[in-house]
């Protein structure tokens, strides 16, 4: 849930509406409430898709379908880092390109354990 205490230190960076990166356990619980209540107020919020997950496999795909339906950006960590660096003459691109080789193969099994639902 977006708590007072996130909802303050949201409200000390200068209160306007922010970009949110959504990671976390329990997608249909903890997930869900604090993405909707982020979206409520009107922040831009993208759920890494591959970042979260539930002690029962089957509501991972439910809750990420209920929630880019409810307007939040469901993406994957590959894509959100690409997106994030805009193109590839910035200097962290390498380091970056680096790190999505590296951990390449467990993304893809999540990715395929999420899209079997």
């Amino acid at each position: 849930m977006f708590v007072p205490e996130i909802r303050d230190a949201f409200k000390k960076l200068g209160g306007e509406k922010r970009e949110v990166i959504i990671v976390g356990i329990e997608s249909h619980i903890c997930v869900t409430q604090t993405t909707l209540d982020l979206l409520r107020e009107g922040h831009k919020v993208y759920i890494i898709a591959d970042a979260v997950s539930s002690c029962n496999k089957e509501e991972v795909p439910i809750a990420l379908a209920r929630l880019r339906a409810e307007g939040a950006i469901v993406t994957t960590s590959e894509s959100w880092l690409y997106e994030c660096m805009g193109d590839a003459s910035v200097p962290e691109f390498k380091q970056i390109a680096s790190l999505v080789k590296e951990y390449n193969s467990k993304t893809k099994e999540g990715l395929q354990a999420l899209c079997r639902f």
